[in-house]
């Protein structure tokens, strides 16, 4: 496997905070726990967030209302049967 160095900056309490958790939590070192967290972000957490906020849901609702209005969508059953296979 190829690797590509960077260097990488980070504020006195966090690099101080880095060096805690790896000491407690048994890294080599901070690279190693650098490595390991943007893997995790990466790989491991590809999982769609289904929270809107308030303000996303109303726009949401409006782009249904809108859209059956306009004859795009012919009812509620018709958009759940389009979006859900």
């Amino acid at each position: 496997m190829k690797t590509k160095q960077i260097n990488l900056k980070l504020p006195l309490n966090l690099f101080e905070s880095a060096q805690k958790y790896v000491q407690d939590f048994g890294f080599r070192n901070i690279q190693e726990l650098a490595s390991e967290s943007i893997r995790e972000k990466i790989f491991d957490k590809k999982i769609y967030d289904e929270k809107f906020s308030e303000e996303e849901v109303e726009m949401i609702d409006k782009l249904i209302s809108l859209s059956i209005k306009k004859g795009d969508i012919v009812s509620e059953e018709e958009l759940n049967k389009t979006l859900l296979g």
